[in-house]
């Protein structure tokens, strides 16, 4: 049903990674576009709350922390459950599959409790939950960000083109820091961000060739910068690239980084290359030209978001894995089918054109 009278208070949820979180911002930033008194607030897992805490179009992050188990998992939710009843939404949408926000939904919406269609769901009490569902596309026909804000419907709103877009607010104090830790590594001028690595390792490149890469920009005149997560295995990752490199135009910062602070050293990059990750999200979010190297990930719902960008398929290049098939787990790296030279020629292509903001 559409919303007739502006709601004081909404609540969002979604309990997924830090990819889906950034690319759920729309939805608030629509909600805040329509309802500008309007107080929205999100729900998240605790370790993606960095990349809502400068968000405009959100008054508060609540958080669930996954560590807790058993009987202090069980208090925790209370308390949590106790302090968002105070707030009265009107409102909640529900943008994930899992029970628990379902349950919440209907518990805290005091007039609309909307959630999705999942097929998996129908033979369940799910659609009990909620007063509305809104549809779901059929697999890999629809970015995530448009499946999204398929969740205002009920409301009756259809986001314009400028509220569709992520938000990814960089913090003033993030980008000075950045900015000293480049230039005692001597980056003053333009340099292009290399993100080789992802959570899940079947998403990645071969080392040797994004040190080839690397060196062939450098060799180009770009400083390059190259950036991992503070994970071991990613800074592993980062540790052999760089054996492979010959230039000390090419500075690595894998490990060294706060999610703010990788939000500002893209936001200062001409370029940023990389694989399917949350750091390809962010780049997309802050409208910076992307090289993205899929594998066996669904295109269509996970391609860089309103940017320009070249995309670079692992399935163009040899037979590849389907999406639905992959062992998450796998140490097995599923893009070895791309070879250099597309990559390279997309790099010097998207830098050969006109910036237009």
């Amino acid at each position: 049903m559409p919303q007739t009278e502006a709601p004081d208070r909404i609540l969002l949820i979604k309990l997924r990674h830090h990819g889906d979180i950034l690319l759920t911002t729309p939805v608030a930033r629509t909600l805040k576009s329509r309802y500008p008194r309007c107080e929205i607030d999100m729900l998240v897992y605790q370790e993606t709350l960095p990349l809502l805490l400068n968000n405009p179009d959100i008054s508060q992050v609540w958080t669930l922390d996954r560590k807790l188990h058993g009987w202090r998992k069980i208090l925790a939710q209370l308390a949590l459950l106790r302090e968002l009843r105070k707030r009265r939404y009107r409102i909640v949408l529900h943008l994930s599959d899992q029970m628990q926000g379902a349950f919440f939904a209907k518990l805290l919406a005091s007039e609309q409790a909307i959630g999705f269609d999942y097929p998996k769901r129908r033979k369940s009490p799910w659609r009990r939950f909620f007063t509305a569902l809104a549809p779901l596309a059929p697999s890999n026909t629809l970015h995530t960000v448009s499946q999204n804000l398929l969740a205002l419907q009920p409301l009756g709103i259809t986001p314009t083109e400028n509220e569709r877009r992520c938000v990814l607010p960089v913090p003033e104090p993030s980008r000075n820091e950045v900015r000293a830790l480049l230039r005692e590594r001597g980056v003053t001028g333009n340099y292009l961000v290399i993100h080789p690595a992802s959570r899940w390792f079947f998403k990645c490149w071969e080392d040797d060739r994004f040190a080839q890469l690397a060196n062939t920009l450098a060799d180009d005149g770009w400083h390059i910068v190259l950036t991992t997560a503070p994970d071991q295995n990613e800074m592993d990752m980062a540790a052999s690239i760089m054996a492979l490199t010959h230039s000390d135009r090419i500075i690595s910062l894998a490990g060294m980084l706060s999610l703010n602070q990788l939000a500002a050293v893209i936001d200062g990059a001409r370029l940023f290359i990389g694989v399917d990750s949350v750091p390809m999200h962010m780049a997309a979010a802050l409208n910076k030209d992307t090289i993205a190297l899929f594998g066996p990930s669904k295109i269509q719902e996970w391609h860089p978001w309103m940017t320009r960008y070249r995309l670079i398929s692992a399935a163009d290049y040899g037979e590849l894995i389907e999406p639905d098939q992959v062992d998450t787990a796998t140490r097995q790296r599923y893009l070895a089918n791309i070879p250099l030279a597309p990559v390279l020629d997309a790099c010097r292509a998207l830098l050969a054109e006109t910036r237009q903001e």
